[in-house]
This record gives C-alpha cells, sequence and structure tokens, in this order.
C-alpha cells in the first residue's frame, strides 16, 4: 500500500489498515536512509539569545519531531512558508498552487546547538536534500526541499554548506535545495503540532518519520534527547 498525507486520504489509509486486521506498523524498514555527512566547515559562531531557522524537508511532521529531539531547540512549530497568509492553511496548501512549503520553524540556543548543526541534521536525517518537489510518497512543490534563511549570515553558512556537499559528491547527486530569504513564517493548524509525538502508531508516522528519530539517535547521539521540546509544553509555561 502506498502511504500519502493529503487531508482526505489519511482517514481512510487508517480506515483500511483497521479493517484488515493490522494493529500498527513498526518501523523495521526506513523509508530513507540516513546519510553520514561533513560539519559545515562555515559556521556561525555561538552568540547570546535565541535564532530562529526555518527549514522545509517534506511532511512537517517528521521534520518537526526530529528537531523537537535535538538537545539545545527550544521550539519546533509545524507550519508553512513562502507564500501569503491567505493561503496559509493546510488545505490549500496541500493544492501545491500556494507557494508555501511544509515548514518547520526552529527556535535555538546557539550556545547549545549551531546553526550550522542545525543544517547538518537537516541534510543528514531530515530529508533528501536531492528529490526535487517531493520527500518519499508526498509529491509537489509544498514538500519541496527549501531553507528560509533570517539573517545573511544564515544565508553564507547555508550556501557554504550546500556547496561543500556537492564538492564532495556526498550524495551522488546535485542537492536541489532552495535557499532564501524567509519573507514570512505561519504556523500551522493546532492538530499538526507535535503530531509525531501525539500519534506514534499512525502508519505514515511509523513507516517514514519515526526511523528518522532513530537515525538522529544513532548518528548525533551528542545532540539528542530522549524527551521532546512539544509545542503544547510551551503553551503550558508561557
Amino acid at each position: 500500500m502506498r502511504l500519502t498525507r493529503s487531508h482526505f486520504l489519511k482517514t481512510a489509509v487508517l480506515g483500511a489498515i483497521a479493517a484488515a486486521g493490522i494493529v500498527a506498523w513498526q518501523p523495521l524498514h526506513a523509508a530513507e536512509e540516513a546519510v553520514v555527512i561533513p560539519p559545515p566547515a562555515q559556521d556561525q559562531p555561538a552568540s547570546d539569545g535565541l535564532e530562529t531557522a526555518v527549514v522545509a524537508g517534506g511532511c512537517f511532521w517528521g521534520v518537526q519531531g526530529v528537531y523537537q529531539h535535538t538537545a539545545g531547540v527550544v521550539s519546533a512549530v509545524s507550519g508553512y512558508a513562502g507564500g501569503t497568509k491567505a493561503t496559509a492553511d493546510y488545505r490549500t496548501v496541500s493544492s501545491g498552487s500556494t507557494g508555501h512549503a511544509e515548514s518547520v520553524q526552529v527556535k535555538f540556543d546557539p550556545k547549545k546547538v549551531s546553526y550550522g548543526k542545525i543544517l547538518q541534521i537537516f541534510f543528514s536525517v531530515v530529508h533528501d536534500p536531492t528529490q526535487l518537489n517531493r520527500q518519499g510518497p508526498d509529491s509537489g512543490t509544498q514538500y519541496r526541499s527549501a531553507i528560509f534563511t533570517t539573517s545573511e549570515a544564515q544565508k553564507k553558512v547555508a550556501e557554504a554548506y550546500v556547496a561543500q556537499l556537492d564538492k564532495a559528491k556526498v550524495f551522488g547527486k546535485p542537492i536541489v535545495t532552495k535557499i532564501g530569504k524567509l519573507e514570512a513564517f505561519y504556523p500551522a493548524e493546532a492538530y499538526h503540532q507535535d503530531y509525531l509525538t501525539l500519534h506514534p502508531s499512525q502508519p505514515y508516522i511509523a513507516y517514514n518519520d519515526l526511523p528518522k528519530i532513530e537515525n538522529l539517535k544513532k548518528i548525533f547521539a551528542e545532540n539528542y534527547i530522549e524527551k521532546p521540546t512539544l509545542v503544547s509544553d510551551a503553551k503550558v509555561t508561557n
């Protein structure tokens, strides 16, 4: 069965699996293998205060989940970037015609995790940066690989890192990740937040996203935290 994420197929997929008597899929085989890559040769120095990174790498459920298990990240929110406020809702973005990409806003402490490390995790375990306008079973520009920079310094680090990885032929194919200035980020609907943690047995999560968490734990052990930093927790404490 091919798993998809369109808003009208999610419940149908789950219903079909339940009807077949399957309780839950286990993440025995990752849909995509992680790639061990070198850290960026150019990075931002640690600074006081929090910084914000916005990245897009396919379904935001898994992207958010990875960064919620990353030490130094104080907030990871699923949302939309690349389009306008008027079209920043899941049903409209799913049409693929809005310019938006499913994205995650990552707020982090640069004294605990650098912007370069955020990008290393992005390219290594979050997604496959050589897939154009798709990730795994999801296709369309809303699933494109993109880095939305929030400063000139971020732009320089991201561009230099892509050039470094391409020159080293780490992936065997060119990186298609688009790098551009963040114009605006719009948080996604509440039901999309913390989705991986709240629905670990959902077939799409079990097959496509939980392996990303395991890869983070294995490849970036020093950056992994067991307890995720959830959006719901932030709402309670703020």
